[in-house]
Formats: structure tokens, C-alpha cells, sequence
């Protein structure tokens, strides 16, 4: 009878070292860090590099879209012109160029409704309103380059602030441990590596949109003067 007590005392103690032993485990387990708590421990900085973040994607989306939509509709739009003026159906090449409601359509009817005045005229009418459509189609793309330098800046803003937190932290406890600088580490380095993050992505992205409006204002250069020598072709 006393052999059966002492195994199950010493089972019932075998079992309680097991649970603390698995307690002690659990508690010592690294806890489960996941991406939107590690921004957060980047500060104050993060709501800026956000607001910056968001208003460059929405301007790319925006201006990504109205840029390819001013590009496709202007295929083949030379060549109708072309057989209208051969035709001498005016009218026809003026209405095509108003409906067509893209940048080189515009600049073209300029162009049609200037006919018959000296071709200096014409070239300065059709410059003039190319100059107004490169103007509608660069519109806040420049922002994105603003982004782009000032995202890494502010990502910095917040590396100073985590460095000075460290220093602070030291300063009040009067020593120096890994709790009292990680704190300053998450703040300077989460800032600084979403400040660069945003700040390439908006560099790339920025350069995406003038590429396309190269290509288009490439096209519309090519087009004009292809219309003014048309129009300086004998018998026009």
C-alpha cells in the first residue's frame, strides 16, 4: 500500500515538473511579430510616410490611365486626316479631329482651322496648343519626384528620432541594455527602410509616367510635322 503511494506521489510530481517545464517553454517562446505591429513601432513618422505612400499610388493610377487613354486614341489618326486633306473634305478632318478628344486630335484641329493663313501661323497655332496638352498630360506627375526625395528624408527624421529616444532611455536609467535601446532601434530602422521603400518606388513610378508622355509627345511632334508638310505639298 505504501509502494503504491510513493508512484503515485512521484508520478503526480513527474507530471507537475512536465507542465511548468511546457509553461516555462511557452513563455519563453518568442512571441509572434506580425507587419502592421512592426510599423507601428515605427512612431509618429510612419503617418506621414503613409499619407506620402498613398497619394503617390493614387496619382500614378490616375495619371497611368489618362496617359494611356490619350495615347490609344490616337492610332491611325494621322492617316484619316491625310485622306481627308487629299480629298479636300476639311470638314470632315475637323470634325474627326474634335470627336477623336485626345491630344493630338486637338492640336491637329488647331491646325485645320488655321489653313489657309501662312504656314508660320500654323506651325506657332499647332506648337501652342502641343504645348497645353504636354502641360495637361505632365499634370502632377512631378508631385511623385517630390516623393521621391522626400520620403527617404523623413525616413531619416525618424533615425534621428530613434537614436536620440536611445540616448534618452540610457540617460534616465543609467545604463545600457538591450530593453532600453531596442525600442530606439525598431523607431530608426523601420523608418528608415520604409522612407527608402517609398521613396524608390516613387522614383521608379515617376519615371514609368514621363516615359509615356516622351513616347506621346515623341508621337505628336512626329505627326505635326508630318501635317504641316502635307499641307506645303503643291496644290494645298
Amino acid at each position: 500500500m505504501i509502494t503504491l503511494l510513493q508512484v503515485a506521489t512521484d508520478t503526480v510530481h513527474h507530471l507537475t515538473d512536465t507542465a511548468n517545464a511546457a509553461n516555462q517553454a511557452v513563455a519563453a517562446a518568442p512571441q509572434e511579430l506580425h507587419f502592421f505591429d512592426l510599423l507601428m513601432k515605427g512612431g509618429w513618422v510612419m503617418l506621414p510616410l503613409a499619407f506620402l505612400a498613398f497619394s503617390g499610388l493614387v496619382i500614378f493610377v490616375e495619371r497611368y490611365l489618362t496617359i494611356r487613354k490619350s495615347s490609344k486614341t490616337e492610332s491611325n489618326l494621322m492617316l484619316q486626316i491625310k485622306q481627308y486633306i487629299h480629298e479636300g473634305r476639311l470638314e470632315n478632318a475637323t470634325a474627326l479631329c474634335r470627336n477623336t478628344n485626345s491630344p493630338l486630335g486637338r492640336m491637329l484641329e488647331k491646325g485645320l482651322r488655321r489653313i489657309g493663313r501662312p504656314i508660320k501661323d500654323i506651325e506657332a497655332a499647332i506648337e501652342n496648343v502641343g504645348k497645353l496638352e504636354v502641360s495637361k498630360l505632365e499634370k502632377n506627375i512631378s508631385i511623385l519626384g517630390i516623393i521621391a526625395g522626400i520620403a527617404p528624408m523623413l525616413g531619416f527624421v525618424g533615425t534621428i528620432i530613434g537614436v536620440i529616444t536611445i540616448f534618452h532611455d540610457v540617460s534616465v536609467k543609467g545604463a545600457i541594455e538591450i530593453g532600453t535601446i531596442s525600442g530606439g532601434l525598431y523607431t530608426k530602422m523601420i523608418t528608415s527602410a520604409t522612407g527608402l521603400i517609398v521613396g524608390i518606388i516613387a522614383y521608379v513610378l515617376y519615371h514609368i509616367l514621363n516615359a509615356m508622355v516622351e513616347r506621346i509627345i515623341l508621337r505628336m511632334e512626329t505627326d505635326a510635322l508630318e501635317f504641316i508638310d502635307l499641307l506645303e505639298e503643291p496644290g494645298k
